[in-house]
């Protein structure tokens, strides 16, 4: 299978194109410090050509969910090192995501700050899991003003300065799924009037000088950053989601990055159902030939989809989100075209080894 050899994504090299997707499992600690089962799990998939960590917060006003990590403080770095250590232990290769979930949050998980931030102040639908586990209607967000801004990106470029700390190999800008970067990306979230809201190529600018940013602390093709063209998580939506991308993937284009990781919307991807749309537009026909750099896609893909796509060329590596939670030895298991366990949604958040560090290996006397 093609899907089983080895890659290069600007400067990280990859034994297989089999890609752990970032997976939100909620079992830190209330400091956001990664839960010592952390390192197991993450050292039971190592397999992947290469994982991408679960969305870790830059600073406590990007926390939107209890129990999700962080990379901001020495304690947080000191728990990912034994991550990292872990996986590369078993000659593996992990990335850092890097997230502000901008809106997407509640008062609860950071009271010193206040209110959640946004480009405007537009209320998203739906609910939100408080400090306490609690649902709650979504708050009004308080618009960023513009001084803002400079502070924000530096929130970015600390939480880089972390990761490297901590012993990733890169990072990945989290701008997809309707969290910070993609509010500013998209109308439907930003209703701005300066220059980072109105045109395309004003809602586009954060994230350019955020990955900028970031390239002033890692090599640049040491850094992926994930998009959702025509995602509708969390209340997303914009006039003209072609345009916007297109132009972005130009801009992208010029940064010379280490992968784009798109995000295809016939799966909601974001755990909250197993629905695939099948007339959703496809990400990868609409946008892959755009970038000319290396391409992740996501977004419920099967064995053979991912195999077709990477033969065909619309992805140079593929990211498995929900079946990697339960198949920590999934790349064997597509070698050997065995059977999948079948994840237990209900233990996908929060919890501690259930449901996170007990499901099954192949045994190989099974096998032969």
């Amino acid at each position: 299978m093609k899907l089983l050899t080895p890659e290069t994504l600007g400067k990280i090299q990859i034994s297989n194109r089999v890609v752990m997707a970032p997976l939100t499992r909620m079992r830190s600690d209330t400091e956001g410090v990664p839960s010592p089962l952390a390192s197991e799990y993450y050292q039971q998939r190592a397999t992947a050509g290469l994982i991408i960590s679960e969305a870790t917060q830059i600073a406590p006003i990007g926390k939107g969910y209890p129990g999700t990590p962080g990379i901001h403080s020495p304690e947080q770095v000191a728990a990912w090192k034994k991550v990292t250590q872990a996986v590369h232990d078993q000659h593996g290769k992990i990335v850092l995501q890097l997230w502000h979930v901008g809106r997407i949050s509640h008062t609860s998980h950071h009271p010193v700050e206040g209110l959640p931030v946004a480009p405007s102040a537009i209320k998203p639908s739906g609910k939100v899991y408080t400090a306490s586990w609690q649902l709650e209607d979504y708050e009004t967000p308080r618009a960023l003003e513009s001084n803002e801004i400079s502070g924000l990106i530096q929130s970015f470029v600390h939480a880089a300065k972390m990761a490297k700390d901590a012993g990733f190999d890169g990072v990945e800008v989290h701008a997809a799924n309707g969290y910070l970067l993609d509010q500013f990306l998209q109308d439907g979230s930003n209703q701005r009037s300066d220059i980072y809201g109105g045109s395309i190529e004003n809602r586009c600018r954060l994230l350019i000088e955020v990955l900028n940013a970031v390239n002033q602390v890692w090599d640049s093709e040491c850094v992926g950053v994930r998009i959702s063209p025509y995602g509708t998580f969390n209340d997303m939506s914009d006039s003209d989601p072609v345009a916007l991308f297109t132009y972005l993937i130009g801009q992208l284009n010029t940064l010379n990055l280490s992968y784009l990781h798109m995000i295809e919307p016939r799966s909601t991807s974001a755990g909250g159902s197993d629905e695939v749309h099948t007339d959703a537009p496809s990400t990868a026909k609409l946008f892959r030939s755009l970038f000319t750099g290396k391409v992740i896609m996501a977004g419920g893909y099967s064995r053979e989809l991912a195999e077709e796509a990477v033969v065909n060329g619309s992805a140079d590596a593929v990211a498995f989100g929900r079946i990697y939670i339960a198949n920590p030895d999934l790349v064997k298991r597509f070698e050997v075209n065995a059977p999948l366990t079948r994840y237990n949604r209900e233990t996908f958040y929060g919890g501690a080894e259930v449901g996170y560090t007990d499901y099954p290996f192949l045994v190989s006397d099974a096998l032969k």
